[in-house]
C-alpha cells in the first residue's frame, strides 16, 4: 500500500493548500453564475398600467389599460373635431364657431337650418356607423383570431346587401323597408354560415372559409338581381350597394344610434372572453367561461353592429376591416380593444366622407368609394407584411 508521507511540522498538506488557494481566488474574483427561472422571475417586468373602473353598486367592473384609455379619448376626440369640420364647410361654408354656436342652441335660424337639417344627420351618421363597424370588426377578428376576419370577408355586409337588394328590386320598396330587408338579410346570412361551420363546436378556420364561400353565392345572387332589374331601380340598387352618407337623414341616425345603445354594452360586456378565448376552447373551459354561449352571444351581438351599420348607410367596405388593427398599434395592445376600434372606425369613416365631399370640385362621391381605395391599399400592406413574416 503506498501511502502520502506525513507533512512536516508547520508545514500544510498539498491539496489542502490547493483548496484554500482555489477559494482565496474565488472570493477575489466572483464568477458569473447563469441565471434561474427564480431570479428571471424576480426581474422587475415592464407593465402597462391598468385600472377598474366599477359601477355604484360595484355589480360591474371594467379593467382599462391606461394608454388603451388615452388613445380612446384621442379618437373620440379627433371624430369630432373632423366632424365639426363637415359641418362648417360646403356649398355654403360657416364659420367654426357659428357652428359650435349653433350646436348649443345659440345660432341664427339660417345657420340652424343648414347645420341641423342639412349637416348635422350625415355626419353623425358617419360617426356612428364608422363605430359600430369598428367595434364588429374588432370581436369578429377577436373570434377568428385572424386580421382578416371582418364582416367583410366573412359574408355578412354581402348579406345584408342581398336582404336590400330584395326589397328594392322585388318587393319595390325604400326607407325603412330597406333597412329591415338589410338587417334581416345580414342576421340570416349569419346564422346560415354559422350552421354549416358547427361541427360539435366552431373554429376560426371555417367560420371565414364558409364565410368566403357564401359571400360568393350571395355576390353572384347580387349580380343577378341588378341585370335582371329595371335601370333606374338598379341604379339605385348599385348606388347603395357602393355605400354612401349622401341624403341620411334622422331615420339613419335613430336606426344606427339604437343598435349601438343595445348592443355595445353586451358587446363590451362579453368582450371581456375574447383574450381567454384566444388561448383555446379548453383553456377557456378551465377558467370557467362558457365558451359556444360567450361566442354565440359576440357573434350575434357584432352582426347586429354590422347590420344597423350596414341598413344606416349601405356596405362601406374595409372600415370594419382597418379599423381595429389601426386601433391596436396605437394601443401597443396584443388583441384589437373594442372601444379604441370604434374610436378609430368613427375617424375613418368621417375623414372619408369629409375627402368624399372635398376630393373631386363640384362632385360628391360616396363614402364607399374612398374607403375601398384606402382599405384596398391597407390589405396590400397587411398580405405583404404577413407574407414577409412567413405566415
Amino acid at each position: 500500500m503506498i501511502t502520502e508521507p506525513d507533512p512536516a511540522p508547520g508545514q500544510r498538506p498539498a491539496a489542502t493548500a490547493t483548496a484554500q488557494r482555489t477559494v482565496a481566488d474565488t472570493d477575489a474574483v466572483p464568477t458569473p453564475r447563469p441565471a434561474t427561472t427564480a431570479d428571471a422571475s424576480n426581474r422587475p417586468r415592464r407593465r402597462a398600467r391598468q385600472f377598474v373602473l366599477r359601477s355604484p353598486g360595484g355589480a360591474l367592473s371594467l379593467r382599462v389599460r391606461a394608454r388603451a384609455l388615452l388613445v380612446g379619448v384621442v379618437l373620440l376626440l379627433a371624430a369630432a373635431a373632423i366632424a365639426v369640420v363637415n359641418l362648417s364647410s360646403g356649398d355654403f361654408p360657416i364659420p367654426v364657431a357659428d357652428v359650435l354656436r349653433s350646436l348649443i342652441g345659440q345660432g341664427d335660424p339660417g345657420t340652424d337650418f343648414i347645420v341641423h337639417e342639412l349637416r348635422l344627420p350625415r355626419a353623425l351618421v358617419a360617426l356612428l356607423v364608422g363605430a359600430a363597424l369598428g367595434a364588429s370588426g374588432a370581436v369578429f377578428q377577436g373570434l377568428t383570431r385572424n386580421p382578416l376576419g371582418s364582416p367583410d370577408f366573412v359574408g355578412m355586409t354581402v348579406g345584408a346587401a342581398t336582404g336590400a337588394l330584395v326589397v328594392i328590386l322585388l318587393l319595390d320598396g325604400s326607407g325603412l323597408q330597406v333597412a329591415a330587408g338589410a338587417i334581416a338579410g345580414c342576421v340570416l346570412t349569419s346564422i346560415a354560415i354559422y350552421l354549416l361551420a358547427f361541427r360539435g363546436g366552431t373554429q376560426a378556420f371555417r367560420l371565414i372559409l364558409m364565410g368566403v364561400g357564401v359571400s360568393a353565392l350571395l355576390e353572384a345572387f347580387n349580380s343577378y338581381l341588378i341585370v335582371k332589374g329595371r335601370l333606374d331601380e338598379a341604379l339605385a340598387a348599385q348606388v347603395w350597394l357602393i355605400g354612401s352618407l349622401g341624403g341620411r337623414g334622422w331615420t339613419e341616425v335613430t336606426i344606427v344610434a339604437v343598435t349601438l345603445a343595445v348592443l355595445l354594452p353586451v358587446v363590451l360586456h362579453y368582450g371581456r372572453h375574447l383574450d381567454m378565448l384566444a388561448l383555446g376552447d379548453d383553456t377557456a373551459t378551465l377558467h370557467g367561461i362558457r365558451v359556444e354561449r360567450s361566442r354565440a352571444v359576440l357573434a350575434l351581438a357584432s352582426v347586429g353592429l354590422a347590420a344597423g351599420a350596414t341598413a344606416a348607410a349601405g356596405p362601406i367596405a374595409f372600415v370594419a376591416l382597418a379599423a381595429p388593427q389601426l386601433a391596436a398599434r396605437l394601443t401597443r395592445s396584443p388583441g384589437p380593444g373594442i372601444l379604441p376600434a370604434a374610436g378609430m372606425g368613427a375617424v375613418l369613416l368621417a375623414g372619408s366622407d369629409w375627402a368624399a365631399q372635398r376630393v373631386l370640385p363640384d362632385n360628391d362621391i360616396p363614402a364607399g368609394v374612398v374607403t375601398a381605395a384606402i382599405g384596398g391599399l391597407y390589405l396590400t400592406w397587411l398580405l405583404a407584411r404577413e407574407w414577409r413574416r412567413g405566415r
